[in-house]
């Protein structure tokens, strides 16, 4: 098992993803997309991970489309942070990718959380908490236990926006140029003051998305 002592620093997640150019860091894990030559190569990669799994005895999320299988590690036992033992894991479905034909296309990996503007986050939380049936997640956010719904997370502020909940969208930093330039493109009202972190999209009645990436976002390496 892992602890919070095993939790890899951002440097450190960095220079692994260095040695491993499917994968990105995103929120606390390592993802990935794979296109396999059809269906049935994409399932032999499921179980080539699957068998991969049992023997580190470390699980990822995965979810399959047709010829594409997505793929997630984190350590849960760390807090849902990123440790060796997801490095590892990569590394070998790497290797599996390969020996399947399979292509890497992280760009495809999409998170998607929903935000709540709100000066007083413990006052709603745990309506919302009950109401989804989620658990708490890493830093005051909720998460479904099984990984099927976006995550919900609460942005304090004094001031809370007229239009509370919005989206974030969790792209990697390497794919998230072409998405912000064609979002700009409808005439949505474009906010760059964060920017890498996040970009504010505005449509024209107000509602409002925020277009993210990994930049900024450390793991939780506790006291």
């Amino acid at each position: 098992m892992a602890g919070k002592e095993d939790v890899l620093t951002r440097p450190a997640i960095d220079a692994a993803l260095a040695e491993l150019p499917d994968w990105r860091y995103r929120l606390g894990g390592l993802v990935t997309v794979y296109k396999a030559p059809t269906a049935a190569g994409a399932l032999a990669l499921i179980a080539a991970v699957g068998q991969i799994a049992e023997e580190q005895n470390h699980h990822p999320d995965l979810d399959w489309r047709y010829n594409r299988v997505f793929i997630r590690y984190t350590s849960h036992d760390a807090g849902s942070e990123v440790s060796s033992r997801d490095v590892a894991a990569a590394t070998a479905a790497s290797t599996a990718a390969a020996d399947a034909a399979a292509v890497a296309e992280p760009g495809l990996y999409r998170t998607m959380e929903l935000a709540i503007d709100t000066d007083a986050p413990e006052a709603i939380s745990e309506v919302w908490r009950v109401a989804l049936g989620y658990r708490k997640g890493r830093h005051g956010d909720l998460v479904d236990p099984y990984g099927r719904g976006p995550a919900l997370w609460f942005q304090e502020t004094p001031s809370p926006n007229a239009n509370r909940i919005h989206v974030d969208v969790h792209r990697s930093l390497a794919e998230s140029g072409p998405a912000i330039g064609k979002t700009a493109a409808t005439g949505a009202l474009m906010n760059h003051d964060h920017a890498p972190n996040w970009v504010v999209v505005t449509d024209s009645q107000g509602n409002r998305l925020c277009l993210c990436t990994e930049a900024g976002h450390e793991p939780d390496l506790g006291d």
